[in-house]
């Protein structure tokens, strides 16, 4: 949105000299100027040519090849709503547009531009202007080539009437000294020289506004409980199981001392599979209670000898450790790891919303079986996992009994920051790959318009809901004013419903055999 309507200021100051022909307005760019050529030259009538390099492709070659990988590619729920990314192309016909593209480009799908090429080529001939819509490649990787500039100077010059050659030619680079003097500011960046709001300082209002609606909606705690549920549902894009009698395929099985470890896999929301590895106890007990555990490093962290989980089976516990979708074995391998949360905001869901799918499966699953208490049904969460985990909680009641290890305390305080550290990329060596590049996995578009992490919260009770370890936005430990101010409504409403003492957050390290028995009580 911010890109959009600052290349259209661009153009406005354009039009504002007396030199700029105003039939004459074009846009180009590469990779990311190339997403926004393709966006700007969609919804401006007056860009009268369109370059967009390496970028204009078909949405669904996309999805199957590379997926969407970066923020500035995406309209937030813009597949849900009909718009894919061939028809940015289409509305321009019959104005001249050239793409660009390269053959062994990392990040997008020759293929996706060729069909999208193809299926624009029909809307501009059903114009009679075939012609205005060319397609450029080059053999290379990911970079506007000699070829592809020439190729773009040459279409400027055919549809703007500029005479003379579209060679490249050898010019002196200025100095240090001169590009230097060229800056409009003192510093060379507007927000140290001149002042002035950040997009941040711009979102940050926006989301004060959404968050002071919260807490008035909040003060009315029965009205305001009866909505969350529906919010949820809707905003993280969550869809109810559609069986309550899972049904599992076992792949092994391991006999341990005191307890068995059987490797299941139930059907996941649309053909996959989520793995589970089910902690059985050996004992003369007929009904045990069970757990549901997931962890954001997968299944295996804690499955070893001596492990959380043993710790818990041995006390009597079922305990059902699962890889949602992205975790463990469903991680996503195929691409950049900013993918999937990206592709989920293109088609109206959130990953949070399809792993609290998951984890609602898993707890159906857990109830088919013989050896459950069905009315001891627990759930623990670490990290991210901690997100589906209230999510599912709040989706299914069956789920009695919560522990959150180290959760994000809100979505506000990550709105309401300048800087947080949620879903930031960490290369291998421990340092960012951009700083820019943020892994959406966690989040939830526009979730602040109608509930936060504390109203999934408050939504529980009387239901047992321990934290433990709670993280701010800068997933550092909380302060004490943070986590009093986020949870003064779980707490009203717990209070509400007479159970102020369930609703319980706790500082670590904690032995969790202790939590879980005390939820369970």
């Amino acid at each position: 949105k911010y890109f959009i309507w600052e290349g259209m200021r661009a153009i406005d100051y354009l039009l504002s000299r007396k030199e700029v022909d105003p039939e004459r307005i074009g846009v180009t760019g590469f990779s990311g100027g190339g997403t926004v050529t393709s966006y700007i030259a969609a919804i401006d009538d007056r860009v009268k040519v369109a370059v967009p390099c390496s970028w204009a492709t078909v949405s669904q070659r996309q999805l199957q090849t590379k997926a969407n990988q970066d923020a500035e590619t995406v309209f937030i729920h813009g597949l849900a709503k009909g718009i894919s990314f061939e028809d940015l192309l289409e509305v321009r016909a019959p104005k001249p547009t050239l793409m660009c593209f390269v053959s062994r480009d990392q990040y997008l799908s020759l293929q996706g531009a060729r069909e999208a090429y193809g299926e624009a080529k029909k809307i501009y001939r059903s114009f009679g202007k075939e012609e205005n819509l060319q397609l450029c490649e080059d053999d290379s990787k990911h970079w506007m080539t000699p070829k592809i500039r020439q190729a773009i100077y040459a279409f400027f010059m055919r549809h703007f009437n500029i005479p003379g050659s579209s060679d490249e030619e050898r010019l002196d680079i200025l100095s240090e000294k001169e590009l230097k003097a060229l800056n409009v500011t003192s510093t060379g960046q507007i927000s140290t020289s001149l002042g002035g709001e950040l997009i941040a300082d711009l979102n940050i209002k926006a989301a004060a506004k959404l968050a002071d609606r919260l807490d008035q909606s909040r003060k009315n705690i029965p009205d305001h409980l009866k909505k969350i549920n529906g919010k949820a549902r809707e905003l993280s894009g969550y869809r109810a199981p559609k069986t309550q009698n899972e049904e599992a395929f076992i792949n092994g099985r391991y006999q341990r001392q005191g307890y068995t470890v059987g490797k299941y896999a139930i059907p996941g929301e649309e053909g996959y599979v989520i793995p589970i590895l089910l902690f059985m106890p050996d004992d003369e007990t007929q009904k045990h209670p069970a757990i549901v555990y997931v962890h954001s490093e997968g299944k295996a962290q804690e499955a070893k000898p001596g492990g959380e989980i043993e710790r818990l089976v041995k006390q009597g516990y079922i305990v059902a450790a699962t890889d949602v979708l992205g975790i463990g074995e469903t991680r996503n391998t195929a691409t950049r790891p900013l993918a999937a949360g990206y592709n989920a905001l293109l088609i109206g869901r959130s990953i949070v919303g399809i792993q609290a799918g998951d984890i609602v499966r898993t707890v159906n699953y857990l109830k088919t079986l013989k050896q459950t208490d069905t009315t001891k049904i627990g759930g623990i969460a670490l990290n991210d996992m901690c997100l589906p985990m209230l999510h599912a909680a709040a989706f299914q009641p069956s789920l009695r009994s919560i522990t959150l290890i180290s959760p994000l305390i809100s979505y506000r305080a990550v709105a309401l920051s300048r800087f947080h550290n949620t879903g930031v990329i960490k290369r291998a060596q421990g340092n960012t790959h951009y700083p820019s590049e943020i892994e959406f996995s966690w989040g939830i578009a526009n979730v602040l318009s109608g509930y936060d992490l504390p109203d999934l919260a408050a939504s529980l009770a009387p239901r047992k809901l321990t934290y433990i370890d709670i993280r701010d936005q800068a997933l550092e430990p909380a302060s004490a004013e943070l986590i009093d101010r986020e949870l003064a409504f779980p707490r009203a409403a717990y209070s509400f419903r007479k159970a102020p003492g369930n609703l319980r957050a706790l500082k670590g390290p904690q032995r969790i055999e202790d939590v879980v028995q005390w939820n369970f009580e």
